[in-house]
């Protein structure tokens, strides 16, 4: 009887051996294809200073950090706490280290990070997330945005996802074309009205926009220009879309960059505005059409003045993340995982037949993982048949070690997926 309660908490994700086999592989190739396009792996502290995280967090997103209390202190004596994403550490790393860093400097990080959200399917509180980034000195070329959008791009078509949908919008076009309908005040409300659009009813969107005191005429105005998408010549078209402002020339040079690449699941969306407050440029989201409900699976932008708060000199750069808890959520609860990918996580389980086969045993497994094979030795003194039992839950194949394998040198191993054996070679 359990005398406490042992289900992890909400918001957690923890799985079976062979489930996190599956995800163990998936972090691999996502991090494969960033070290194929340039980007160098480093690793920020979990914990990091309040002043740290609090100075770039912003809107919901500060609601949501995890403070660190030690059991002698109080929640106002807390001085730490945990990280929410890799980008706002990147920074304190970058001011740190900057003498020692080659820029541009293309950086990825995969690791954990904390929110406090309502868990939900799909969301979590304590997540995965594959992180890209390149950092400028004083400037950072435009082309570095769309670089780091189609290394993620190449990441999610490794996996066999039914399509993948890129969002592209500009925070420099959304702030001129609010600027021009004279809202300059209410910046900030419109942006927190925008990035929440997509998840309540239009009237609900109208309502607030209204309620922020913003006219009429410009009501009609935002809700026309937030339900844009498509091609950048359907921005183009808007009435209070200038085509010679920076925003608008920077959106249209990506979206060619992108197409110049090949990325052919790019589209401009109006209505990505990206809650986080540093961004400053391109801004993107990604989603998998049929699975809205599971929010973006990739997301990032261009921020210019991220360093600000710890130094003089200006680091630009543009960043993006997978988030791989969310992704394989998707993968395992709608049936798109790679067909073979739910294989036992270790690859050889070596069955002795008694403890006189143990000293062969072992040569035999040190042997087999000198190759870059796992091998599990199953030491229990059961009977051979449940031995086997076991084998097979734990391991791919399976090697049967007895007197008369071990006095001809002769073995066989067995996939336990097909039944089939055949003669072992090393």
């Amino acid at each position: 009887m359990k005398r406490l309660n042992t289900s992890p908490i909400s918001g957690a994700q923890e799985l079976l051996p062979s489930a996190q086999a599956v995800f163990d592989n998936l972090k691999e190739e996502i991090s494969g294809v960033f070290h194929l396009h340039g980007f160098q792996n480093v690793e920020t502290p979990i914990i990091d200073r309040n002043e740290i995280l609090f100075a770039k967090a912003g809107g919901d997103t500060e609601k949501q950090i995890y403070r660190v209390v030690k059991t002698t202190e109080s929640v106002e004596d807390s001085t730490e706490s945990l990280r929410f994403d890799h980008t706002v550490p990147l920074a304190r790393y970058i001011v740190e280290h900057e003498s020692n860093l080659a820029f541009p400097f293309r950086v990825a990080q995969i690791g954990i990070n904390f929110r406090g959200e309502r868990a939900q399917k799909g969301r979590f509180r304590e997540f995965y997330q594959c992180d890209i980034d390149v950092i400028g000195r004083e400037t950072l070329p435009l082309s570095y945005d769309a670089q780091v959008i189609a290394t993620l791009y190449e990441a999610l078509k490794k996996f066999e996802l039914p399509a993948i949908r890129i969002r592209i919008n500009n925070r420099k076009l959304l702030s001129e074309i609010i600027n021009g309908l004279g809202l300059s005040d209410k910046a900030d409300a419109i942006y927190g009205i925008i990035d929440h659009a997509e998840k309540v009813p239009a009237e609900k969107t109208v309502a607030a926009l209204r309620e922020l005191g913003v006219p009429e005429e410009s009501v009609v105005k935002i809700t026309t220009l937030i339900n844009t998408h498509g091609s950048i010549e359907d921005v183009a078209k808007l009435d209070i879309v200038d085509i010679e402002s920076e925003g608008f020339k920077e959106l249209e040079s990506v979206m060619s960059e992108l197409k110049a690449m090949g990325v052919k699941d790019a589209e401009v969306d109006m209505m990505i505005v990206r809650g986080l407050d540093y961004y400053t440029g391109t801004v993107f989201e990604t989603i998998v059409p049929g699975y809205e409900s599971l929010g973006s699976i990739c997301s990032g932008g261009r921020y210019e003045n991220l360093c600000s708060n710890y130094t003089d000199q200006k680091f630009p750069g543009v960043g993006g993340s997978i988030g791989l808890t969310r992704l394989f959520c998707i993968f395992s609860e709608n049936g798109l995982l790679k067909e073979g990918s739910e294989a036992a996580p270790v690859d050889v389980a070596i069955i002795p037949m008694d403890r006189a086969m143990m000293e062969a045993s072992y040569k035999l497994a040190e042997s087999i993982r000198s190759e870059g094979k796992s091998v599990d030795v199953i030491s229990t003194d059961k009977k051979l048949g449940d031995k086997m039992k076991h084998a097979a839950r734990v391991a791919k194949f399976g090697i049967v070690v007895g007197e008369d394998e071990v006095i001809s040198g002769h073995f066989e191993i067995k996939n336990f997926a097909t039944g089939e054996s055949a003669p072992l070679e090393i």
